[in-house]
């Protein structure tokens, strides 16, 4: 399994991500954490994501899973090297992942090591095994407007829960998600603790916060 989870954008080793990216190096950005928002926003935010990757040499375009079920999404995805998860409300997310049947095929994809899954913030949040108690940062009622309900489980690719933004001053949302942080201390939940410019990477071994 190869897994480049960034607390914010490319974070400062997207080398690491480039190392792990196999094959001819294209793939895809899904950007439904921002559904239900401002789409010409979105539009624009996705296609930064894009560049950034083109100045790593990855050659990426935008997956929009509203577009998709379960019945198309496979042929679609095809065979990427790499996903780009963005970040945003992670329940948003992970509502989209679900309508669109994309989160069997992520978690099936990565089973088989046939790509590397990549994101940042609510990227990695989705991949934990529950998205239990970060209602406190990302208001449930986006995803309600967009989805019309909620779920709270993750994709179960990840052992604990990842809390991004920790310590970063400059991100608007580090103090609620250090109470989020501070819940899972009271709760012994363990979880990855991640500050802006840090990723958690697996490259085939244990997670390293890099």
């Amino acid at each position: 399994m190869r897994l480049y989870l960034s607390s914010y954008q490319l974070g400062d080793r997207p080398d690491l991500l480039v190392s792990m990216v196999r094959g001819e190096r294209r793939g895809w950005v899904i950007a439904n954490a921002l559904d239900g928002g401002d789409q010409e926003r979105r539009t624009a935010d996705t296609q930064r994501q894009i560049a950034s990757l083109a100045e790593l040499g990855l050659e990426a375009a935008d997956l929009d899973l509203r577009e998709h079920d379960s019945s198309s999404i496979e042929a679609v995805v095809g065979r990427p090297d790499f996903l780009w998860i963005r970040g945003g409300n992670v329940f948003t997310l992970r509502m989209a992942l679900a309508r669109s049947g994309m989160d069997a095929l992520l978690v099936d994809g990565l089973r088989r090591d046939a790509f590397v899954c990549a994101g940042f913030s609510a990227g990695p949040c989705v991949l934990a095994p529950t998205l239990n108690g970060l209602e406190h940062c990302d208001p449930i009622e986006d995803c309600l407007a967009a989805y019309g309900e909620v779920r709270y489980d993750g994709l179960g690719v990840l052992d604990r829960a990842v809390v991004p933004h920790m310590s970063s001053p400059g991100h608007p949302e580090t103090e609620l998600l250090g109470e989020v942080a501070a819940r899972y201390d009271a709760e012994r939940r363990p979880y990855w603790a991640l500050r802006d410019g840090q990723a958690l990477v697996v490259d085939g071994g244990a997670p390293t916060v890099r």
